[in-house]
């Protein structure tokens, strides 16, 4: 299973900002020491170019925001401070999710370990999302020709909203949000289907609603791939979630996803969207989780179309 990082293209941030950077490198230390992983399993991804940003974004956009000329509104929108490494970092973590979108194709499972800014639009960034990595690989993979239908799966805390507007009124790629309701962004936009779920959601109302979503999104989408954007913010103890799983809860929201997508025959790319909680060991936790069991889940497949008798779901 191939994992692609870039957490050494460093976004420089003043002292005591919120958004947890560190957590990046600290998940590819917990995958480095597992043993889990070949040295030439971990790749670093290319940057994404300008052709393939504006499949999802503005030439306008990307140009200002590239040469630095977007406004200090449009900055506090993005939630960083502009700098050159900002870009850099931004580009190589969108190439993340397209090159594992590359691998899941040819291997059934792999994974960026960054990746899920959802939150970013088609002419603009937000909430510390710079560009819209999901998006731009979808349209990316169907620019390549590699497939026709895709389904984007958000068990991220916060809805999709960016991903929803780029991709409104395109039928080949399906959106689903999978969110608290009451919680950023305020103004959502929609997707394909979206849940939002009461604050204080716990466990096993989370897994029963996701299991039935699951069913529908499948079915619906016709997919060819699904990008799976496997949020660590659910979490009880996050800072800005508001729902109240478990790590054994979200471990089992990866294994519904994955096993579903597994019996479905489809490939995944995982993307690890947003997580803060104040203890950074617990968002690695929780990160490390999902990809140890997609290792797991690739090892016992060993193709892009899986045999669901091959692996015991008990």
């Amino acid at each position: 299973m191939q994992l692609f990082y870039s957490d050494h293209f460093v976004l420089p941030l003043p002292e005591g900002h919120r958004f947890p950077m560190r957590k990046y490198a600290l998940l590819r230390q917990r995958v480095v020491e597992s043993g889990l992983f070949a040295p030439d399993d971990l790749r670093v991804p290319d940057a994404a170019t300008d052709d393939q940003l504006r499949l999802a974004h503005t030439a306008d956009y990307i140009a200002r925001l590239t040469a630095g000329q977007l406004t200090e509104r449009e900055i506090r929108r993005i939630g960083f401070p502009w700098s050159p490494g900002m870009v850099e970092r931004s580009r190589r973590s969108v190439g993340g999710t397209i090159a594992a979108c590359r691998a899941a194709l040819a291997d059934g499972f792999a994974a960026n370990l960054a990746g899920g800014t959802h939150h970013a639009g088609p002419d603009h960034g937000e909430g510390f999302c710079v560009f819209n990595d999901a998006a731009v690989a979808a349209r990316v993979m169907q620019a390549e020709g590699r497939v026709r239908r895709i389904a984007i799966v958000d068990c991220d805390v916060h809805q999709g909203n960016g991903t929803a507007a780029i991709l409104a009124g395109d039928n080949s790629i399906y959106t689903f949000s999978i969110h608290a309701e009451k919680n950023f962004p305020f103004r959502k936009f929609p997707s394909d289907l979206d849940i939002g779920l009461d604050s204080g959601t716990g466990d096993a109302e989370y897994l029963a609603v996701l299991e039935e979503a699951l069913w529908r999104v499948l079915a619906q989408a016709g997919a060819d791939l699904v990008i799976y954007l496997a949020g660590a913010d659910p979490y009880v103890g996050d800072r800005l979630g508001h729902l109240a799983l478990s790590k054994a809860g979200l471990l089992a929201r990866d294994r519904l996803v994955l096993e579903s997508c597994r019996r479905e025959g489809l490939p995944v790319a995982i993307a690890m969207a947003g997580g803060y909680a104040p203890d950074l060991d617990d968002i690695a936790d929780i990160h490390f989780n999902t990809i140890r069991l997609a290792a797991e889940l690739a090892r016992a497949g060993g193709s892009t179309r899986f045999d669901p008798f091959q692996f015991n779901t008990d």
